[in-house]
């Protein structure tokens, strides 16, 4: 109950400024403390779990197919959930350096434990960075369109963003980002690979030509375990301009756990560990995620039943006549919509199928549906809620 009613008072808080200010007996209102450049910002748009859209489409959390949020339809290995029923201390503050999943992560990327920071998911480690390299009016390069929380974190911490947009086929502009760097001065180069929401890849040329420029190149490597290039973690090793960002969320399944890692050249490291919250995983994050490394055969094997089945799902949606798929390297893909709204085909999917997909309000993605590859069953579903809008 008290949650609902925290709900309540956001929202009018929200929708009206100056409510609080008007109870406040000091007469100063609340938004005057305030970083002013904070009463700008543009909310982040987040994806809804199970209970939220049961709730308002009326159907039972099994009867809903979620292929928005690019989460594995498989679920961890059977290790996590004995390990998370075992945990025997919940009630003692977790390790502040990871030490177990640091050690373990070591291990599997062949890489100096000392390179290695664990974060609440990986979007903690975007923020961290930024906080710790940016001042107020730095810039970082983005390059749309791609994973939003990179310019909304910048936002966060009051910088700017120098856009440099894709070219045709989603490619990576190299000498618009070189461009970019020498008139802008950025500090930072944010770029993914595979790509959100497309699943191109970097390649290694490309990669090496940006980490020639003076800037920090940050490599977002959330979905990597889906492609055939190999990861680029241990390069933190040679350059002393890069940071490797890896994720649980996608390939072990731990999406509402939130554990993320990252590797960083040792001269930077050392500061942010100065500067990260002491606790930041949970007991519960780090007995996940170690759990889920004990089990890498298992991860293998969804990692092979997803990439099987985006193949798949990539043959079917082309005999759609509105439909346009690109080629992926994650566990999604992107599809241009033709001759029809492409919001109005998400919304139908969701209200008549219980199908969720995502789309997005950006000029240059509003006439896209990206659809998360799941198990054979939901590709099935989706095709044949696709064709009867035909």
């Amino acid at each position: 109950m008290a949650s609902c009613t925290t709900t309540k008072l956001r929202a009018a808080t929200a929708s009206d400024p100056e409510t609080s200010s008007s109870r406040n007996q000091q007469g100063a209102p609340s938004t005057s403390f305030l970083r002013p450049h904070l009463l700008k910002l543009a909310p982040y748009t987040p994806i809804e779990p199970f209970e939220v859209l049961s709730q308002r489409f009326g159907r039972k959390p099994e009867d809903i197919i979620k292929l928005d949020a690019n989460e594995n339809p498989y679920g961890p290995p059977e290790e996590v959930r004995r390990a998370l029923a075992e945990m025997p201390f919940p009630h003692v503050y977790p390790d502040p350096e990871t030490r177990r999943l640091r050690g373990a992560l070591a291990a599997m990327n062949d890489i100096p434990v000392e390179h290695l920071l664990v974060g609440c998911g990986a979007d903690e480690l975007i923020d961290l960075l930024m906080r710790c390299v940016l001042e107020p009016g730095d810039a970082i390069v983005d390059c749309p369109p791609t994973f939003t929380m990179y310019t909304f974190d910048a936002d966060v911490n009051n910088a700017r963003t120098i856009t440099v947009p894709r070219l045709e086929g989603f490619k990576i502009d190299i000498e618009g980002i070189r461009r970019a760097v020498a008139e802008h001065n950025p500090k930072a180069v944010f770029l993914t690979s595979p790509n959100n929401p497309d699943g191109s890849v970097l390649s290694e040329e490309e990669v090496r030509a940006i980490l020639a420029l003076p800037v920090l190149v940050v490599l977002d490597e959330a979905y990597i375990e889906f492609s055939s290039e190999p990861s680029k973690i241990k390069w933190v090793q040679q350059y002393d301009n890069l940071v490797v960002l890896r994720t649980f969320s996608k390939s072990a399944a731990l999406a509402g756990l939130r554990v993320g890692y990252g590797a960083f050249p040792l001269g930077m490291v050392e500061y942010l560990w100065r500067a990260k919250q002491p606790y930041n995983v949970s007991v519960a994050a780090e007995v996940a995620g170690c759990a889920a490394l004990t089990n890498m055969e298992y991860m293998h094997k969804v990692r092979e039943l997803l990439v099987s089945e985006r193949d798949n799902m990539m043959a079917q949606l082309k005999t759609i006549p509105y439909l346009e798929p690109y080629p992926s390297h994650a566990n999604f893909i992107l599809a241009k919509v033709v001759g029809r709204d492409a919001k109005e085909v998400k919304d139908k999917l969701a209200k008549e199928h219980g199908i969720m997909v995502r789309h997005y309000a950006k000029k240059e993605l509003s006439g896209y549906i990206r659809i998360s590859v799941g198990k054979p069953e939901h590709t099935s579903a989706i095709i044949d809620a696709l064709k009867a809008m035909a």
